[in-house]
């Protein structure tokens, strides 16, 4: 008999936090799962670390480095469940997580995607996402359309959600051309396909180690391919903002990496009636101009990016 949820954690040089990961997913209240742990070509003693958790429900494999896409992916292929959670190596659930949405999907047998509210832990200490526009009900629970709910901060991420096995059948695997934004990239597909069963009750936890500025560089950053979602939009406009909030955020990082070509591409693909005065106004300056405005705003406000 298969378990109820097939636990995906991609393991690549995490040594220092994997533990605290799989303790947090062995110590939950809920305990039908396997783990499936894909080690995707690790240097350090992750692997090792991983090894040493003596528990049947754990499934170890390893592949070479072809980053967190693939990896995602290969779990999915090896997942037995009728659940599927993503979890980073570095991130942590609350103990009652599972047990959260297990509830959630026996109370929506409809639905296919399930996710609790996010905390984000960064220097030590933790923040709560700022979601904006999350309509629930009084008990905390809501079935909410992704973009519209996302425009605050995604009410999906890698921490948090939960995807029926038919869902991810549906939606497809993870971008493996994509060496950033692939996360997003599956949010937004998700969002055009199914509506999301969210509880507003913060039991996952999201490290951000360091922000999005100081891990991007020309050879990994690719922006989504938003010409195509754009098309999409036009059936479902409810979209329309969160897209261009996202193409806004990809025009900045390649303003910032210098790739004018790339950044002057998005610009055509932009509606400017969805952006506020100072991000009209970030996108015109000049790259130099603008790397100096980010330096300073980060050095006083470290909790946000400037975009």
């Amino acid at each position: 008999m298969s378990s109820k949820f097939s636990i995906i954690i991609p393991l690549y040089n995490k040594a220092n936090h994997i533990a605290q990961t799989l303790r947090s997913v062995l110590n939950q209240t809920f305990t039908d799962f396997e783990i499936i742990i894909v080690n995707d070509g690790s240097t350090d003693n992750s692997l090792e670390i991983a090894k040493s958790f003596k528990d049947s429900r754990i499934n170890i494999f390893t592949t070479e480095n072809h980053g967190v896409s693939a990896a995602r992916n290969f779990g999915i292929e090896k997942a037995t469940a009728n659940y599927i959670a993503f979890l980073d190596a570095d991130d942590f659930w609350e103990e009652t997580f599972l047990e959260a949405i297990s509830s959630l999907i026996a109370l929506h047998t409809n639905e296919h995607v399930f996710a609790t509210a996010l905390n984000i832990v960064m220097a030590n200490q933790t923040y709560p996402a700022p979601y904006k526009n999350i309509d629930l009900t009084p008990n905390g629970i809501g079935i909410l359309n992704y973009f519209t709910s996302s425009i605050g901060h995604s009410i999906l991420h890698c921490a948090n959600s939960v995807f029926s096995k038919n869902a991810i059948k549906d939606i497809g695997f993870f971008d493996e051309s994509l060496k950033t934004n692939e996360d997003t990239d599956y949010w937004i597909r998700t969002g055009f396909k199914y509506p999301v069963v969210f509880i507003n009750s913060h039991l996952a936890n999201h490290l951000n180690i360091e922000n999005g500025l100081s891990k991007t560089n020309k050879k990994s950053y690719k922006s989504i391919d938003f010409k195509k979602y754009i098309e999409v939009s036009n059936e479902q406009p409810e979209s329309k903002p969160f897209l261009n909030k996202n193409i806004y955020s990809s025009i900045i990082k390649y303003k910032l990496l210098g790739e004018t070509k790339n950044s002057e591409r998005l610009k055509t693909l932009i509606d400017l009636s969805y952006l506020n005065k100072k991000q009209k106004l970030v996108i015109s300056l000049p790259n130099p101009i603008l790397k100096f405005v980010v330096r300073i705003y980060n050095a006083l406000n470290k909790q946000k990016n400037y975009y």
